[in-house]
């Protein structure tokens, strides 16, 4: 038996804000509604609903990232690239629970889907646009939107994470190419040769670069959650429907393949063979 003098005890809420009422667990909980009987259809749900909650904050942390850097305020950056890695990892641990799903269990709800595809979700075009993969072609799925439309063109046009580490090294005294830090940066990133002996700088002088050098690190732990991600991702579709075409008229495992070859930081990963 408890000794817990409250154990038992009823308490009324009715005049004080509960639980429920301060996570809006009403509203949150009535967002599940299955178009079918499928049973995995749930499992469906859930997964891609938690991971777009986990991506809200993975954006309010990568937005707060991007001002602090641009701010010169690097130790709240790494927080925030940390957490960022770690909701990551969370996301990566979705997969696991959504591969239970077969493909005869898939298929059992499929039809129901119509053409809505995760290739449609605005948040994750704005974690890439965040990081720094750039595509105006990207934009159009969200026309019908006015409002996401112009989310994403802000992002698009606006400096990404990646940019402002390199204006960061240049403000440091590296020499960066004037062409980098002029770049059109609506356009994805392709590696420099100035970026890399920049980095290179820092990683063979990591004691007179630390803060830089710790930067560094952190967009490598970033990325490498990142692409666990992807990489998780295209397993899980090809297990589940093979080498089908995505809902939405997607290209399905090719074009997700393609997208775990593309790095955000290119010379992060170069510079390993620099040092």
């Amino acid at each position: 038996m408890s000794k817990d003098p409250d154990h038992g005890a009823h308490l009324d809420f009715a005049k004080s804000m509960s639980y429920g009422d301060y996570l809006n667990l009403d509203k949150l909980l009535s967002c599940q509604n299955p178009l079918s009987d499928a049973h995995d259809e749930m499992l469906f749900l859930v997964i891609h609903q938690a991971s777009e909650l986990w991506m809200k904050l993975a954006i309010h942390e990568l937005t707060a990232a991007v001002a602090a850097i641009r701010r010169d305020e690097l130790q709240p950056a790494f927080k925030m690239l940390a957490r960022v890695s770690r909701i990551q990892g969370q996301m990566i641990q979705s997969w696991d629970v959504l591969a239970t799903m077969t493909p005869a269990d898939y298929s059992s709800f499929r039809d129901k889907l119509g053409m809505s595809s995760g290739f449609q979700s605005y948040q994750y075009r704005s974690m890439e646009f965040l990081l720094g993969s750039k595509d105006r072609a990207m934009l159009k799925p969200h026309e019908h939107r006015p409002d996401l439309h112009k989310l994403l063109t802000d992002l698009l046009e606006a400096p990404s994470l990646y940019d402002e580490a390199i204006r960061l090294l240049a403000r440091r005294g590296l020499s960066i190419s004037q062409t980098v830090l002029n770049r059109d940066v609506t356009q994805h990133y392709d590696a420099d040769e100035s970026v890399l002996a920049a980095w290179a700088e820092v990683y063979k002088n990591s004691k007179s670069h630390w803060d830089l050098y710790e930067l560094a690190e952190e967009l490598v732990d970033l990325e490498d959650s990142f692409q666990v991600w992807r990489f998780r991702h295209m397993k899980t579709v090809q297990r589940v429907i093979g080498f089908k075409r995505g809902t939405g008229g997607t290209a399905g495992v090719e074009y997700l393949r393609r997208a775990v070859d593309r790095p955000f930081f290119p010379e992060l990963w170069q510079v390993r063979t620099e040092v």
